[in-house]
């Protein structure tokens, strides 16, 4: 690709992007500074405008890495500044090559559709398309993926957060980029009205947001009580062997005499000493569940000879363990070691610390608790698209988010991640109980609302009438069509562009100007074409 004249200097571009990748964060939680999400969006689409390939590309990755830097700090607690950076990089350089994509559609769509309806319509639509794209590439590769910092995550608490349920994470990312984009695109369009270039961006906005609400189908509730024991669960905090269900046990022991409930749920790892194994363990579970008059959900790390699991147990006070689900994704670097030599060659100290490798599970993520089927979700299976369409396909009518935030202190990673599982809520139309060893636990309604909650880093419980659905939302139903159609809309878009571009070059006059833009084209202020 030529170099071209851009639009600003690479230095004001650098700064542009770098300025963009931290308004992005502020859009996330813990700020909830949602609408922060349009102009640093527009900034990073600003800084690509009339760039060459390697001056794209480093823009690009300046941009994501000022995002990812701010908003996974978390990862270094524990682990120290080399997985923090090494993260941050892979996945700004993952950025960067989308934002060179954006770049060439502001280059070739111009040229290919030449006037207002290029520039303002089709421009916008093909540049939302590619930054889903390249979510869906994060989303899923390498190995499963790293879903985090999605533009639809920065809506849990807006006016938008009910969009949802009808488009999904994907499709809400596409209508928050589109009009971003399409806002940018009329501050500069000089063909248009001063006020209609504003018009346009507010009416958009207004459109969108006064979409209804989907129509709940939640009939019904069950009493659920969920215990945070506030154990020493981290994986580098000092414990004795049993501590955690310990603290589990001891936060428990107020609910005796305030059922019935329907369920008992403790979070991921609860049951450090795995009762499938150790009888003392067992035996607590059963006395504890025989007490309260209900099953237990227990978080739990089980074997099957030499495989290793992330697990979900129903425990009965009579029967034991009477259903399990495996954690299905486990996550790369955190959970497992993938290429595990190969990584140890590089950094053989940290590749140490990660002991134990769990091995992807393969049973259903639903339970059937006495008649009431719930889906079940280990900690980062909320982020991944994939586990919520199963939940609903097997019948839940609720979802149980189990996780463990203790290795990330108190730090923004859990309130990051219970504004994805509000997120998931609305747009399963399910409730979510939300019960971490540590917080933020919480019981979320269909709705995105919180009905109870237990305060962050204390031992408490909760105990809700938490709605019971059945119906499908449009999200569900449609669940990667949306996002397969958005990512294709934007990446045949482009394609389509490139091919026209060249079929006029091919047409035109040998006297016809270098650039074959058009006058209008010319006039096109965005990408500082010369």
């Amino acid at each position: 690709m030529p170099e071209r004249t851009a639009r600003v200097p690479l230095w004001a571009a650098l700064l542009c992007s770098a300025a963009g990748g931290v308004l992005f964060d502020g859009a996330f939680p813990d700020h909830y500074w949602w609408p922060l999400v349009f102009p640093a969006v527009a900034l990073l689409l600003f800084a690509q405008q009339g760039r060459g390939a390697w001056s794209a590309l480093l823009v690009g990755f300046v941009g994501g890495l000022a995002f990812y830097i701010s908003d996974i700090y978390w990862t270094a607690l524990y682990l120290g500044p080399i997985p923090w950076l090494a993260l941050s990089i892979t996945e700004a350089a993952f950025w960067a090559v989308g934002a060179l994509l954006y770049t060439l559609a502001y280059r070739w769509v111009p040229r290919a559709l030449p006037g207002v309806f290029g520039r303002v319509v089709a421009l916008p639509l093909i540049l939302a398309g590619l930054w889903t794209l390249r979510e869906l590439q994060t989303n899923h590769w390498p190995f499963t993926g790293f879903a985090w910092g999605r533009v639809a995550y920065t809506q849990s608490a807006s006016p938008f957060t009910h969009l949802v349920a009808w488009v999904g994470v994907s499709g809400l990312t596409f209508l928050l980029v589109w009009i971003s984009a399409l806002a940018l695109a009329c501050v500069q369009e000089a063909a248009l009205r001063p006020l209609t270039r504003g018009f346009i961006p507010v009416i958009t906005v207004l459109a969108v947001a006064a979409v209804p609400s989907w129509p709940s189908a939640a009939h019904g509730t069950t009493r659920v009580a969920a215990v945070q024991g506030n154990g020493p669960a981290g994986y580098f905090q000092k414990h004795a062997y049993g501590d955690v269900e310990n603290a589990q046990l001891a936060a428990s022991l107020p609910l005796l005499g305030k059922g019935p409930f329907s369920m008992v749920v403790w979070p991921e790892g609860a049951a450090d000493a795995n009762p499938l194994q150790d009888s003392s363990s067992a035996s607590a579970l059963s006395a504890l569940s025989t007490a309260l008059g209900a099953p237990l959900v227990v978080g739990a790390i089980t074997q099957d000879g030499a495989k290793t699991f992330n697990s979900s147990l129903l425990w009965s006070g009579f029967d034991g363990k009477t259903a399990q689900y495996d954690k299905q994704l486990p996550v790369p670097f955190g959970e497992y070691i993938p290429y595990r030599s190969v990584f140890h060659a590089i950094a053989p100290g940290l590749v140490d610390l990660v002991q134990r490798d769990y091995t992807p599970g393969s049973r259903p993520n639903v339970f059937d608790i006495d008649g009431i089927k719930a889906g079940i979700s280990i900690c980062f299976d909320i982020i991944d698209d994939r586990q919520i369409p199963q939940m609903i396909n097997g019948g839940a009518q609720l979802i149980l988010a189990q996780t463990n935030n203790a290795d990330f202190g108190q730090t923004e990673e859990n309130v990051q991640q219970l504004a994805i599982a509000r997120m998931r809520a609305v747009e399963a139309d399910r409730a979510v109980v939300n019960i971490s060893t540590v917080g933020t636990s919480q019981v979320i309604a269909p709705d995105g609302h919180t009905i109870a909650a237990i305060p962050a880093y204390k031992p408490g419980r909760l105990v809700a009438d938490v709605p019971l659905s059945n119906g499908i939302t449009p999200a569900v139903r449609l669940a990667s069509a949306i996002e397969l159609g958005a990512a294709t809309l934007g990446g045949a878009g482009l394609v389509g562009c490139l091919v026209l571009v060249l079929a006029q070059r091919r047409r035109r006059p040998a006297d016809a100007p270098a650039d074959g833009v058009s006058q209008d084209a010319a006039r096109y202020s965005m990408a500082g074409r010369p």
